[in-house]
């Protein structure tokens, strides 16, 4: 079976939302909406997510189900504002209560709040085959970017997440809490074990080379030409080219807000005695120190 997949652009952090259904279809799942956010003025708005509205809209597509691959540390997710605009229910991996028993401590969240991942609707399993729209969605577990991180595969087509990058993008970094690269190698190869013709779509392009931003690829394109993995790269190399990249990089600019509202399935943080949500800020918790700064950059 050959899904229909539109996706969706988010240009501020380089995501892909995608409406997958069947060929002839009147029913769609959603996968990884985004929510838009200006970090300098704390503000939310719906300008993105609105768009996969129109679409569903036009199209006459009700929708089920709305699938994260993953919390993402990159972006806030509009799962929960879909959710209501659709009648409609957010299903995540079962590993996101080890990202949610890691992050409570890191934001010492309230006593209250227990990371058993009941934020979510349905905890998807590793092998699981879910089924909604007509399509059957199997749950691939591939950890190593994040504990929680799944790919689905709807009938030729793979939704990687964050696992597997364009082939001159490489793959995911694996150096945030529950991340492993050897782990994420072991993931990347159930993906390029897949028959060759099958379609991988990207969670995030960030367009190298100042080419045009491209959302998908092949298992057969990510075996020959990945820069990371490609041309059969052994565990041991790629394990520790992951991590010495991996210790050049800088923390992602939305990481702080994002975990803490995708970790409760992108519902902000319960308002205070005056209305308004609030966000933590650890210090001195996440990342490294930047080195020494010369200049007036």
């Amino acid at each position: 079976m050959r899904p229909q997949v539109t996706p969706f652009f988010h240009e501020d952090t380089g995501t892909f939302s995608y409406v997958v259904r069947a060929p002839a279809g009147h029913e769609a799942v959603v996968i990884d909406p985004v929510l838009d956010f200006d970090y300098k003025a704390a503000r939310t708005w719906t300008e993105s997510a609105d768009q996969i509205l129109d679409f569903l809209r036009e199209e006459h597509l009700a929708v089920d189900w709305i699938l994260e691959t993953h919390a993402h540390a990159d972006h806030l997710s509009a799962a929960p504002y879909l959710a209501r605009e659709l009648d409609a229910r957010i299903a995540i991996g079962d590993g996101i209560q080890q990202v949610q028993s890691h992050f409570t401590k890191v934001f010492n969240l309230p006593n209250p709040y227990q990371p058993q991942g009941a934020e979510f609707d349905h905890l998807l399993q590793d092998g699981e085959v879910f089924r909604t729209a007509g399509l059957d969605i199997e749950v691939i577990h591939t950890p190593g970017h994040t504990s929680d991180s799944n790919s689905f595969r709807i009938g030729d087509a793979v939704f990687v997440g964050d696992t597997l990058f364009m082939p001159d993008g490489g793959s995911a970094r694996a150096d945030f809490p529950g991340g492993d690269a050897g782990m994420l190698y072991d993931s990347i190869q159930k993906l390029l074990a897949l028959p060759p013709e099958t379609r991988l779509f990207m969670c995030h392009d960030y367009a190298p080379g100042g080419r045009e931003v491209q959302c998908e690829t092949t298992v057969a394109e990510q075996r020959a030409r990945n820069i990371h993995v490609g041309q059969d790269r052994s565990r041991e190399d790629y394990v520790r080219l992951r991590n010495e990249r991996d210790a050049t990089l800088p923390m992602p600019r939305l990481i702080i807000p994002s975990v803490q509202i995708n970790m409760r399935a992108g519902k902000l943080p319960p308002a205070e005695d005056n209305g308004v949500s609030y966000l933590k800020v650890p210090l001195n918790r996440l990342g490294k120190a930047p080195g020494p700064r010369s200049g007036h950059d």
